[in-house]
């Protein structure tokens, strides 16, 4: 079968190409990808190439197909799987697939299966690992969302934290306790609030800081302090751009810090802004993935002494934490939509792919059979004025608080221009 598929091939050096994919076979399933999310762990690939820990070394000979954030549907199953798959089950993906102690995953290893296609082949070793999760939901775009919120929820059964005069290490965050989201009025940030609010266990306090007021105003305007009241969460939102950071969020908690502190920003000051406001036995959570292998920030070693202070490091989520995450979306607890700030075809996703950072917003959504360009949802209503399809677009944002849908997603597969390469 052909495909479309964004390959890597070295640094910077990331190609949309049509090329032949590898049989079925018996222990193969060939599968149509619909959406997948851009992620900044894809723009790091793309950076660093073959010197990413995930890419082959010879990546420029067998270039993998890049995009792990993925949805869609199944086309053929080899005879190895039938009692488990069939054509036309819909299907979420966990790309870290651990496989006999390995590296590899989807979107970073291999060369038949990837999010920025139009098909895949998807290997033995998925489903083994059971990897491979069926969706039972009718948005793609939620599916494919599953990954990134896997690592959010992920991130808070990471926590841990040790009761006075024990060795017992509890983990999670803790419930009724006082957490900080330091640089999250991102589109990960987002999806941590929803988690920490919504989820089964929250804290009393969630404070959420950012230096871009226009980032922590519309993280506001979608999760609202009146909204997470109802379900037993204060919820405030803090400019952090000033010189007495610490002492502010610090006095927000009464003088005693947070017991979980997560930081989604791999920048030194925030780390050690995180470090502290830290409680007694607080737990701090490097979630965001730096690029620069040197990366470091000072720790308060006086206070992992005398304070119990700790470090947790989480990268990715367990097939558990996306099959939570694909749970609760499902039951509508959860609305990652939130995240999405733009959508684009699959012509968009190598630009978007190299510029990422350079891109504001949130998660970028790629529909893998349309060619259209990275799309803002904001400049959906000035586009409408010439693009019918956009109009329609705009008025369906519209109606969900300007956020996408499954409205909005079925005018783009039904009435965006089709990928023609």
């Amino acid at each position: 079968m052909k495909t479309t598929a964004l390959r890597l091939y070295g640094k910077q050096d990331i190609r949309l190409e049509s090329f032949e994919l590898p049989p079925c076979g018996d222990d193969g399933i060939i599968a149509e990808v619909v959406s997948d999310s851009i992620c900044m762990s894809s723009y790091k690939a793309a950076k660093q190439g073959a010197d990413h820990k995930r890419v082959p070394k010879d990546c420029a000979v067998n270039p993998p197909m890049l995009g792990h954030e993925f949805s869609g549907r199944i086309v053929e199953v080899g005879a190895k799987w039938r009692s488990q798959f069939q054509p036309g089950d819909c299907f979420g993906i966990q790309p870290a697939l651990m496989y006999k102690g390995s590296l590899e995953a989807p979107g970073y290893s291999f060369t038949s299966i990837g999010g920025d296609a139009t098909y895949i082949r998807i290997p033995s070793c998925v489903m083994e690992m059971n990897c491979l999760l069926k969706y039972s939901g009718e948005a793609f775009f939620l599916a494919s969302l599953s990954e990134p919120m896997s690592c959010l929820i992920g991130a808070c059964h990471a926590q841990y934290h040790i009761p006075p005069a024990s060795y017992q290490h509890n983990m999670g965050i803790v419930e009724g306790g006082k957490c900080a989201c330091l640089a999250s009025a991102g589109p990960m940030g987002l999806g941590l609030i929803d988690y920490l609010v919504h989820g089964p266990r929250r804290p009393s306090l969630v404070v959420v800081t950012d230096i871009d007021q226009a980032r922590l105003d519309r993280a506001q305007s979608i999760l609202t302090p009146a909204n997470a009241q109802a379900h037993g969460v204060q919820l405030m939102y803090v400019n952090t751009r000033t010189a007495s950071a610490v002492q502010d969020l610090l006095a927000l908690t009464g003088g005693t810090g947070f017991n979980d502190v997560f930081v989604l920003a791999p920048v030194a000051p925030v780390v050690e802004q995180g470090d502290a406001i830290l409680a007694q036995d607080g737990c701090l959570n490097f979630f965001a993935g730096p690029t620069d292998t040197a990366f470091a920030a000072k720790l308060n070693f006086y206070n992992v002494h005398y304070a119990g202070t700790h470090l947790v490091g989480t990268s990715g989520g367990t097939t558990a934490d996306i099959r939570e995450a694909l749970e609760l979306m499902g039951k509508g607890v959860l609305n990652p939509a939130m995240m999405i700030t733009h959508v684009g075809g699959l012509t968009a996703a190598r630009e978007t792919t190299l510029n990422l950072p350079n891109i504001p917003g949130g998660k970028k959504l790629i529909y893998t059979h349309q060619d259209f360009p990275l799309t803002a949802l904001t400049d959906l209503p000035a586009l409408g004025k010439n693009n019918p399809v956009f109009a329609e677009l705009a008025d369906a944002c519209a109606r969900h608080n300007g956020l996408w849908s499954l409205e909005a997603e079925k005018i783009v597969l039904e009435k965006m221009p089709k990928l023609n390469l």
